[in-house]
C-alpha cells in the first residue's frame, strides 16, 4: 500500500509539469516568510598546526602547550611537557628543526595532519621522521591532540633518550714554531713549607722552581718570606714529564711539595694568558646550548681567548650513541651512532721565546707590550701586566683552592688584556697623526718652522707647558716639522691643533686619526678588544689638547702597533692576526689563515716619509727623546717617545716604533709599549722596547734596565687609578 502512494504522489508531479505549470519563487500561498540559513566558518587547521610546528622549530615549548587540547592538558603538566621536549632535544643534540607538513584530513570537528620532522644534529648528522597528529575542535578552535610519540615515534609509550659519550682529550694550542703553549696532561703543583726550607739548599730550590714555574727567583722567595713556618704557599706548576726530567735533583730538596694532577696544562705559569684565555665548568645556565652542541655537561670550555673561540676545533667530537630507554628503564633500541672525532690543534702566530721576553720585559709594572710582523700583521707577541696562572682555573689542581679566589677578586684586573681592551689617551705618540694631518692639509711642509719655547700661550686662558719647562731645561728653539717631532714639542703641536681647527673645520684631526684605525675596533679574532673613542672637537681648547693627544681621546695598544706597522710598511694597515692555521691529529691543515689588508693610510708616500725620517731622527739624533734609550743599539729603529697626563701626578709611559733591517730568516717588527703611571715614555717605554728588540733578534737580553741594578728588582709602581676598560 505505502508503495502505491509514493508512486502516486509522483504521478501528480509528473501531470503537473506536463501542464506548464510551476512552484512560484517568490513567498509561498502560506504567507510563511523565506527561512534565513546562518553558518559558522570552521577555523583553518593548517594554520593551527602550523603555528604549533613553529613553535617547536624556536623551542618555545611553553607556547606549544598552549595549543594543546584540554584532554592533553590534563594528562601532562606545562613543566614535564616542557622537559619532555628539552630533554629530546639534548638527546638528539639539536641544531636546528624543520617542520613541514605533508597532507591534512580535516573532518567536521577533527583533523588528521601527517608531517616530516627534520632533525639537524651536531652529533648525529641529519636525522628524518613522518609523523601523525590529531587535532580537535575545541570552543570553536583547533587544538592538538598530543602524545610522546609527536616528539618522536620511538618515544609513544613513555620511552626517552639517553646519552653516551665518550670524550676525546682536547686539543693543543702551539706557537708559531711547533711549541706547545696549552695542552691536556699530567701535571704537578707545586709548593712550599716555608719552616722547612733550609739555607744550604734555598738557592737550588729557587732555581729549579724557577725552571719549572718561569717566575724569577726573587719573586718566588717574596711569596713565602713572610709566610708563616707550617703554612702552605702555592708557587706554580709543571708538567708531569717536566717535573720527572728533574725528579732526581727535587726528591733531594726540603721543603718542596707536590701535588699530582690530570688537565689542562698551560705551559711557563701561563704564556700570553689573556690571549689563550682559561677554561671552567660549564653554568647551569650555560648547560642546554652545551648538551645540544654535544657534551654531557660536567666537561670544561673555553671562557676566554683562544679557549673560547676555538672551543669547536679544540673539543673535537665525541663517540657517541643515543638509545631509546623504555619507562622500566631498559635501553630498547640504538637509535644513532656517532664516531669520535680527535681534537684538532691551534697553532698561532705567537712566538714563544718573544712573548716570554716581553712577558719579563713588563714585570712590576702594569700595561702592555704588542709585537707585530711589520710586513703581515702577525702578532708575535701581545703580554699585559699584571698576569695570571691560567693553571689555577683546574680544580683538580692543588694550587686553585688557594689562589683562585684572590685571583678573581684582584683590583688590580690581571684577566684584563691591557693590550686590547684597555684604551688611553695616546700622548705624544699621537703627534705623528698631527703632523700627518699638518702636511696632508698643504698649510704646512716638513720645512715650515716653530719656535718651540718652554710654554704655549697662543690661545686666550690656556697655557701648555713644554716637557722642557717641566724638567727645568732649556727650551728647544727654532725647529722644522720633522725637528719637533724629535723633540717632541708641545708648543709645535698645539699650535698645528688649533691652526687645523680653525682652517680645516673641527672634523678634521679627528677623521685624520680614524683614518689611522684609532676609535674603532681592528677586528683580530679571538681577542676581545674595545674601540677606543676619536670624538671631535667642539672647542678650540679641545682642539689645542688633540694635537699632542691630550684630552677627549682613547686608543688601545693594538690600535697603536697597527698604524705604527703601517708607516713602516709603505702605508698598508693590515687586521692584525694571532691564529695561523688548524690542524688536524694527522698535521693535516683543516683551516689556514693569512694577512688580510682592511685600508691604507689616507697620506701620501712624501707624507709617509717625512713620517718615517722623523721617526728615525727621535732615536738615532742627539736631541731626540729617545737617543739615550737606545744608545749603542745598532738594530735600525723608528719610534716615537709618549707620556699622557693622567689624573695621577705620575703619566703613562709610551714608546711606539719599528726595526728596518730587512732580514729574511727575522721580519722586521713594529712594537708598542706603554707602562701605566710610570713616567716618562723615554725613561720606561723605551727600554722595555729596547729589551723586546734585544730578545727578537738575539734570543737573549743584552743590556740591564736603569731600576734592575739594585738586586736585578724591578720597578714596583702602585697605581690608584685605571684606564677606561672594555666592558
Amino acid at each position: 500500500m505505502k508503495k502505491i502512494w509514493i508512486f502516486a504522489v509522483a504521478l501528480l508531479v509528473l501531470v503537473a509539469c506536463n501542464n506548464g505549470t510551476s512552484t512560484p519563487s517568490s513567498t509561498p500561498d502560506d504567507g510563511l516568510p523565506t527561512p534565513v540559513v546562518m553558518t559558522t566558518s570552521v577555523p583553518d587547521a593548517t594554520a593551527a598546526v602550523q603555528e604549533f610546528f613553529t613553535k617547536w622549530e624556536q623551542s618555545d615549548y611553553a607556547g606549544m602547550y598552549g595549543l594543546l587540547s584540554a584532554t592533553s592538558r590534563d594528562a601532562i603538566s606545562q613543566e614535564d611537557f616542557v622537559k619532555k621536549y628539552a630533554s629530546a632535544a639534548q638527546g638528539l643534540t639539536l641544531k636546528s628543526l624543520d617542520v613541514g607538513i605533508l597532507s591534512t584530513l580535516i573532518e567536521p570537528a577533527s583533523a588528521t595532519v601527517s608531517y616530516q620532522a627534520n632533525f639537524e644534529t651536531s652529533l648525529f648528522g641529519d636525522l628524518q621522521r613522518q609523523m601523525q597528529l590529531t587535532m580537535v575542535l575545541n570552543n570553536g578552535a583547533w587544538k592538538i591532540q598530543w602524545d610522546d610519540g609527536l616528539i618522536l615515534p620511538e618515544l609513544a609509550g613513555g620511552n626517552h633518550l639517553a646519552l653516551y659519550l665518550e670524550q676525546p682529550a682536547r686539543g693543543d694550542i702551539n706557537d708559531r714554531n711547533g711549541n706547545t703553549l696549552a695542552t691536556q696532561t699530567d701535571a704537578v703543583a707545586l709548593g712550599v713549607w716555608p719552616g722547612q726550607v733550609y739555607g744550604g739548599q734555598e738557592g737550588l730550590l729557587l732555581t729549579m722552581l724557577s725552571e719549572m714555574t718561569g717566575k724569577p727567583k726573587n719573586v718566588i722567595k717574596d711569596l713565602y718570606r713572610d709566610a708563616g713556618a707550617d703554612w702552605y704557599v702555592p708557587v706554580g706548576e709543571v708538567s708531569k714529564q717536566g717535573y720527572d726530567d728533574r725528579a732526581a735533583t727535587l726528591d733531594t730538596l726540603n721543603g718542596l711539595v707536590t701535588n699530582a694532577y690530570t688537565g689542562r696544562y698551560y705551559f711557563n705559569g701561563g704564556v700570553a694568558p689573556q690571549v689563550l684565555g682559561y677554561m671552567l665548568s660549564i653554568t647551569s645556565e650555560e648547560l642546554d646550548d652545551y648538551r645540544r652542541m654535544g657534551y654531557a655537561g660536567d666537561e670544561k670550555v673555553g671562557k676566554s681567548g683562544l679557549e673560547k673561540w676555538g672551543e669547536k676545533y679544540l673539543a673535537g667530537k665525541p663517540s657517541a650513541d643515543l638509545y631509546v630507554v623504555q619507562p622500566d628503564g631498559t635501553n630498547s633500541t640504538r637509535l644513532a651512532h656517532a664516531d669520535p672525532q680527535a681534537a684538532y690543534t691551534i697553532t698561532t702566530t705567537l712566538d714563544k721565546q718573544l712573548q716570554i721576553g716581553a712577558q719579563k720585559a713588563l714585570l712590576g709594572f702594569t700595561g702592555a707590550v704588542v709585537v707585530m710582523e711589520r710586513d703581515t700583521g702577525r702578532i708575535l707577541a701581545m703580554a699585559s701586566s699584571p698576569s695570571f696562572d691560567p693553571n689555577v682555573f683546574q680544580a683538580d689542581n692543588y694550587n686553585s683552592q688557594f689562589v683562585l679566589g684572590d685571583l678573581m677578586n684582584d683590583t688590580t684586573s690581571p684577566l684584563l688584556n691591557r693590550a686590547a681592551q684597555a684604551s688611553y689617551p695616546l700622548g705624544s705618540v699621537f703627534k705623528l697623526v698631527t703632523a700627518s694631518a699638518a702636511l696632508e692639509s698643504g698649510l704646512y711642509q716638513t720645512t715650515s718652522t716653530y719656535e718651540c719655547t718652554s710654554q704655549y700661550t697662543e690661545l686666550d686662558g690656556f697655557v701648555g707647558n713644554d716637557w722642557t719647562y717641566d724638567k727645568g731645561l732649556e727650551p728647544s728653539g727654532n725647529l722644522n716639522l720633522l725637528e719637533g717631532l724629535m723633540r717632541s714639542c708641545n708648543p709645535w703641536f698645539y699650535h698645528l691643533g688649533l691652526d687645523l681647527y680653525r682652517q680645516m673645520g673641527a672634523n678634521y684631526l679627528a677623521n685624520m686619526a680614524r683614518g689611522f684605525g684609532l676609535g674603532s675596533a681592528t677586528g683580530i679574532d679571538a681577542v676581545a678588544e674595545d674601540a677606543g673613542a676619536i670624538n671631535d672637537p667642539t672647542t678650540e681648547g679641545a682642539a689645542v689638547q688633540m694635537g699632542i693627544g691630550q684630552g677627549d681621546m682613547l686608543v688601545t695598544p693594538l690600535q697603536v702597533v697597527d698604524f705604527i706597522a703601517a708607516i713602516g710598511n709603505g702605508g698598508i694597515l693590515y687586521r692584525p692576526q694571532v691564529i695561523e692555521k688548524i690542524t688536524d691529529i694527522d698535521g693535516n691543515v683543516i683551516e689556514s689563515f693569512a694577512p688580510q689588508v682592511r685600508g691604507n693610510l689616507p697620506i701620501s708616500q712624501k707624507t709617509l716619509e717625512a713620517l718615517r725620517t722623523g721617526m728615525y731622527m727621535v732615536v738615532h739624533e742627539k736631541r731626540g727623546t729617545a737617543y739615550k734609550a737606545f744608545y749603542g743599539m745598532q738594530t735600525p729603529i723608528y719610534g716615537k717617545t709618549g707620556t699622557a697626563t693622567t689624573s695621577l701626578d705620575e703619566p703613562h709611559a709610551w714608546f711606539a716604533g719599528y726595526t728596518d733591517l730587512g732580514l729574511e730568516d727575522k721580519p722586521d717588527i713594529a712594537i708598542v709599549v706603554i707602562a701605566e703611571h710610570s713616567g716618562d715614555g723615554s725613561v720606561y717605554a723605551a727600554p722595555i722596547f729596547r729589551r723586546v728588540v734585544e730578545v727578537y733578534f738575539t734570543g737573549e737580553v743584552q743590556t740591564i734596565y736603569p731600576w734592575e741594578y739594585d738586586f736585578y728588582l724591578t720597578k714596583t709602581p702602585s697605581p690608584t687609578a685605571t684606564p677606561t676598560f672594555a666592558q
